[in-house]
């Protein structure tokens, strides 16, 4: 059965930033006009952010090439997203009350699974089970909310607060706004604590913050073995072309094609993302031994400068691409670095 991960980190824009730039505005409540101090203030899915001053200000510097959405978050208040911007804009943001946000979360009510299988569940799902995502540690468990349901075999999640994820193995400290989280079960044995996953989708916003500024080599040394093969690595040599010298192979079933036979690769005019059009179900295999499928199931999709793809519900990935969760997931804004990097 093939699984379907879908994580929402990205809406694409097309401004054309420059390195020196930056955004500058003003965090304010809606309903009384008055600042809102240490929003947190991001370009989803990178390392780039801050937070608003006493009086509400903020000045983010952008960085040439990144087009993720950029996001306002203050406990209690609904979140804003700016999905294009302007360096010459003042932007003067306004954040409202979250009536929805409820007053206590907790991890379940009694629905037929255990609170310590729901937490194993959502861990196994959310992080993944690779080396990287054993590695993760959810900080604030507490604030998760996860409810199963048994008629549908559906177990769903939900965050009154940001989740924080410590990512030992990559050194990076990730903080995730969870929109939705569903797992869907193809069959469960409750009594016996057994279930077979069907598919599994989560949505939301992230921000990474590096806990190894020095750069040591391990570190180096981890985050770029987690890159090549990754998703963000596919994209990126897909959408330069670069897919046999950056070491994959693609099959038509069993038989290997030239890597752009059934694929088709368009620049858009005025920018430096490209369109993908992919005319049937490809084998990929990485590094001799790693496997994956992937299947286009709109038109096409768009891939920026930087690896992201967009839309990702047109992508369907199975097998090592397929298992990958957010313990393997880079910032979008990662880059090899110099091999000089010190201890």
């Amino acid at each position: 059965m093939i699984k379907r991960y879908l994580l929402f980190f990205i809406v694409f824009s097309t401004v054309c930033l420059l390195q020196s730039q930056t955004l500058k505005g003003i965090v304010l409540d809606a309903k009384t006009n008055l600042p809102i101090e240490s929003a947190a203030i991001y370009f989803d899915g990178t390392t780039k952010g801050t937070s608003s001053n006493s009086e509400g200000n903020f000045k983010i510097t952008l960085v040439e090439g990144v087009t993720s959405p950029l996001i306002i978050s203050f406990m209690g208040y609904q979140r804003v997203v700016v999905n294009s911007y302007n360096p010459d804009q003042f932007y003067k943001v306004m954040m409202a009350e979250d009536v929805n946000t409820l007053e206590e979360v907790v991890i379940s009510t009694d629905d037929g699974m255990s609170k310590a299988e729901k937490l194993k569940q959502f861990r196994r799902e959310f992080l993944g089970v690779t080396e990287n995502g054993r590695s993760c540690r959810i900080l604030n468990e507490s604030d998760l909310n996860l409810r199963y349901n048994q008629k549908k075999k559906q177990l769903t999640a939900s965050a009154r607060r940001p989740i924080m994820v410590e990512n030992d193995n990559l050194k990076y400290l990730i903080s995730f706004e969870l929109q939705d989280f569903v797992i869907n079960y193809s069959y469960v044995d409750l009594l016996g604590n057994y279930f077979k996953t069907h598919s599994v989708t989560y949505l939301g916003t992230s921000f990474y913050t590096d806990q190894d500024t020095l750069q040591s080599k391990k570190t180096v040394k981890q985050r770029e073995r987690t890159y090549e093969g990754s998703h963000m690595h596919f994209m990126r040599s897909l959408s330069h072309k670069r897919l046999k010298e950056d070491g994959y192979k693609i099959f038509d079933k069993s038989f290997e094609v030239p890597p752009y036979k059934f694929i088709q690769v368009d620049s858009i005019e005025d920018s430096k993302n490209v369109k993908i059009s992919i005319s049937k179900q490809l084998n990929i295999l990485f590094d001799k031994k790693r496997q994956s499928k992937i299947e286009l199931l709109g038109e096409s999709f768009v891939i920026d400068q930087y690896g992201n793809y967009a839309p990702i519900e047109n992508v369907l990935f199975s097998g090592d691409l397929g298992t990958q969760r957010l313990g393997d997931a880079m910032p979008f804004d990662y880059q090899l670095m110099d091999k000089t990097s010190t201890d």
